[in-house]
């Protein structure tokens, strides 16, 4: 309770008592009326004096409810701010909490990265040392020995080679004509001695027989290695130019089903033909050495000239080594080509007889030798020639 409210009822009391006390009398005052009226007054007085402390006290109480509804709010209030901040401080933790668990996640996923890009980084650098020290260990090689400068070689003398065909021909030419002439002399002996090479021809290397199949896989070696790992600059009488499957096919086929002797059809140009020609010289010379002489037929100059060319550019050789007595000689006529042979054969070596695809028919004389290889020519050619030689 208020202190105030519990004072000031206690005069108005006192006042209602006393008059209550006082008893009833029929005599008249003494007093005059004067006094009454100022009683009257006074208890007006009073009762206005009581009736405004009545309102003020009602009016306090009124406040006082407002004051307590209002702490009452504000207590709430509080309470309920006291609430939601131990609801913020719990979610605050959490977070925290959960701050601290991804920062330790995300520090270890750190560091795995790091040690993993270390190790890949250390394992890059041993790799560099290693073909750095490779690299320094080929240029070594390359500088103490011949292999760094061969290739340099084998350009400057492909290309002086190239120079002395082309400043030659004309040399060539007179050389060829006279090389034609030379067998003619020997024209007047007959055909006595046609029997002879007839007999011998068993004792020269067939390739049909068991003893070159012997040689099979040294054959196939060599065709591998000239189809995938062509080398243009090797030795004289390797094959220096590229060897596709056709050519390969080509030259299988005459090696191994016609035993060495047989025709192929052309290929339809000479180059083609002489690359396929040139292949079987090779082959033939890593099996047999300097044993085998290459005797080439065509009916012109100019395309023994071609053949002269071609074989000089896929087999590295040179103009030594063409000749009456060389490793290639050049034949326009078929008579001519099969004494040569014959004195070969004689002088135990291994004439490769290559027949231009220019010659319409073969010689029967060139059919006797163990090694020959003819180039047939196109139907579709052949009768655009008739039809040139009819016009």
């Amino acid at each position: 309770m208020n202190p105030e409210e519990s004072q000031t009822p206690e005069p108005i009391d006192e006042w209602l008592e006393q008059i209550e006390v006082q008893p009833p009398t029929d005599e008249l005052p003494e007093t005059p009326s004067a006094d009454l009226e100022l009683e009257t007054e006074a208890s007006d007085e009073l009762v206005t004096s009581l009736t405004k402390e009545t309102t003020a006290i009602e009016s306090e109480h009124s406040l006082y409810k407002q004051a307590s509804e209002k702490l009452t709010q504000l207590q709430q209030r509080s309470a309920d701010l006291k609430a939601e901040i131990a609801e913020l401080e719990i979610t605050y933790k959490t977070l925290q909490t959960q701050v601290s668990v991804t920062q330790t996640a995300l520090s270890q996923v750190v560091q795995e990265s790091l040690s993993q890009l270390e190790q890949r980084k250390q394992a890059l650098q041993i790799s560099v040392e290693q073909l750095e020290r490779r690299q320094e260990r080929i240029r070594n090689e390359m500088r103490t020995t011949f292999a760094g400068t061969s290739q340099d070689i084998a350009i400057r003398v492909q290309g002086f080679k190239d120079y002395l065909t082309g400043s030659l021909q004309d040399l060539a030419s007179a050389a060829e004509q006279m090389q034609l002439v030379q067998p003619v002399r020997e024209r007047e002996k007959p055909a006595a001695r046609e029997a002879k090479p007839v007999k011998e021809q068993l004792e020269m290397p067939q390739l049909g027989q068991q003893q070159f199949q012997d040689t099979t896989k040294k054959i196939r070696r060599l065709l591998d290695q000239y189809r995938n790992q062509p080398d243009y600059y090797g030795p004289p009488w390797q094959l220096r130019r590229t060897f596709e499957p056709i050519h390969a096919e080509r030259l299988s086929n005459w090696l191994f089903t016609l035993g060495g002797r047989g025709a192929l059809r052309t290929m339809g140009s000479r180059l083609q033909n002489i690359l396929i020609a040139s292949s079987a010289i090779s082959i033939l010379h890593q099996l047999y050495g300097d044993r085998v002489r290459t005797l080439i037929l065509a009916n012109t100059p100019e395309r023994l000239g071609e053949w002269r060319r071609g074989l000089q550019d896929c087999l590295g050789i040179g103009r030594p080594d063409f000749g009456p007595d060389r490793g290639v000689v050049l034949f326009e006529a078929a008579t001519a080509l099969a004494q040569k042979a014959d004195r070969l054969v004689k002088a135990d070596q291994m004439p490769l007889i290559i027949i231009d695809d220019s010659e319409e028919q073969i010689s029967l004389g060139l059919l006797q030798f163990p090694l020959w290889l003819a180039f047939a020519p196109d139907p579709k050619t052949m009768k655009d020639r008739d039809f040139d030689d009819d016009f």
